[in-house]
């Protein structure tokens, strides 16, 4: 898939190279919106706007080197928005996990622990008979950009390219509402459900901000 015009004012989509030229530009976008405008990244505080973090610029590197990402070029060249799509196969989530020990930022570790530990209840390699996912990792769209679809686009690439590469099952952590609406309206169903605030009078273990109130793994079955 390549230089695809879809979305307004002459949008286009492309497929993300393993060793795109463009990697500085998806970083500097990712520190401008994404680090610190994700729900659970903003709980935290993991980072401030256009501030670089390192492991998660690392996640972001390694998700690209699979090459199953897309971004939105507007009209100027600017990246308006990117999905970073990357394999996810039997095992990689334990494994993550145990490695995440090895983290020296408590905030990063906590957010990657809650993803993994209900990641590792749930096991759709063998629901579905599968090997590999197409896990759709992050979604980013800048916020000049907003409001035109553009992750919905996104998204609709992205299965494009799943569907290339034969993959039969995709899947996301979904963190906020938004997304999780996006998701829903492709069809995607929820698979599990985390609570951010605990109950019983107990603190909340994330304190998110509305409307955004839970996590979801979800995923779609692609033909």
């Amino acid at each position: 898939m390549d230089n695809i015009q879809g979305g307004s004012g002459g949008m286009q989509f492309k497929q993300i190279p393993p060793n795109t030229e463009r990697l500085g530009e998806i970083i500097t976008h990712l520190r401008d919106t994404f680090f610190t405008d994700e729900p659970l990244n903003r709980a935290v505080k993991l980072c401030r706007p256009g501030e670089g973090h390192h492991e998660l610029e690392r996640h972001s590197e390694k998700t690209i080197r699979d090459g199953l990402s897309v971004m939105a070029i507007a009209e100027s060249g600017e990246i308006a928005g990117v999905a970073l799509n990357g394999i996810l196969r039997r095992g990689e989530v334990k494994k993550a996990l145990d490695d995440l020990k090895d983290s020296k930022d408590e905030r990063f570790k906590k957010i990657f622990k809650l993803l993994y530990e209900e990641n590792l209840k749930v096991d759709l390699f063998e629901e579905f008979g599968v090997f590999k996912l197409f896990e759709i990792r992050i979604l980013s769209v800048d916020c000049r950009f907003r409001g035109q679809g553009l992750a919905k686009k996104l998204l609709e690439k992205s299965e494009e390219v799943a569907k290339e590469n034969d993959f039969r099952v995709m899947k996301t952590d979904a963190t906020g509402l938004f997304s999780q609406k996006t998701f829903s309206s492709l069809g995607y169903s929820t698979k599990s459900e985390y609570c951010y605030s605990l109950e019983n009078g107990r603190s909340p273990n994330f304190m998110v901000d509305p409307p955004h109130d839970k996590l979801k793994i979800m995923y779609k079955v692609i033909e």
